[in-house]
């Protein structure tokens, strides 16, 4: 990953889409942006709680350039991590349309998308339910995927010399730069995309997208669950740091034992 100035008018390596390799215009607009419930049944002009029109003047257009359906499935995943989309809260398509400046359908397309990765709940005639997630459902993903990564990680390093591990340290410092600057949505694709690299290396397509969509679904916030502090993120990034060395080491204990500890941490 090339390290430039920002100055320069090059995104940071930790901002959304530098790692995961998606748009930057993939982030999140204001328009998006909850700050009240209430918000949500406004947005679309109507007062739903009185039933009365509203006359608040429409948000700006967004140009969202290339697949306007996939720009906005990763502005809501990001909406996801953030918390920027209540669990249980239902939102509807015309009204995210709205604050994107775009047409409800590809909303719909997006949201459905969600839909079938659980993310959210499809509600006859009113929209789409923020699925509520509970601690067990968190720890129940954190024992799947240690089943998954621990056994591979241990594996390949056995077998992959230093400096293809090496080659991976951006990507490590990219997490600890996303964590100090407490951008949770940023750090959830440096995260995965982390995660993604090292997999990558056992040369099996199908378990890197498996193990990706796991971590996917244990970024999304609890019901009512506290907001992930910038000390948990900074704890959690230089795990990643430490597996690389143990990994150039070929310390296997240290491997099984760091990255135990990682799914471990992420259950909290």
């Amino acid at each position: 990953m090339e390290q430039s100035s920002a100055r320069e008018g090059v995104r940071p390596p930790y901002e959304p889409g530098a790692c995961a390799g998606t748009p930057v215009t993939g982030r999140v607009p204001e328009q998006l942006r909850v700050g009240r419930p209430q918000d949500a049944d406004r947005a679309d002009g109507v007062d739903r709680a009185r039933g009365e029109h509203t006359h608040s003047e429409p948000p700006a257009p967004r140009v969202i350039r290339h697949s306007v359906r996939g720009q906005i499935l990763e502005a809501l995943r990001t909406a996801l991590v953030d918390g920027e989309l209540i669990p249980g809260q239902v939102y509807s398509a015309p009204a995210l349309g709205a604050r994107f400046g775009v047409s409800a359908t590809p909303v719909r397309e997006a949201m459905q998308q969600l839909a079938v990765e659980g993310a959210v709940e499809v509600v006859p005639n009113r929209g789409f339910r923020v699925s509520e997630r509970g601690p067990r459902e968190l720890a129940e993903l954190a024992e799947v995927r240690a089943l998954i990564e621990v056994p591979v990680m241990l594996r390949l390093a056995r077998t992959v010399p230093a400096d293809r591990w090496g080659a991976l340290r951006p990507l490590a410092d990219a997490t600890v730069t996303a964590a100090a600057v407490g951008d949770r949505a940023g750090y959830a694709e440096c995260d995965r995309a982390f995660h993604r690299a090292v997999l990558a290396l056992a040369g099996n397509e199908q378990l890197v997208t498996v193990a990706d969509e796991l971590h996917r679904r244990s970024q999304w916030p609890l019901v009512a669950g506290p907001a992930t502090r910038r000390a948990d993120l900074l704890a959690d990034a230089a795990e990643h740091t430490a597996l690389l060395d143990a990994l150039i080491a070929q310390d296997l204990v240290v491997v099984q034992a760091l990255v135990r500890e990682h799914f471990t941490g992420a259950e909290g």
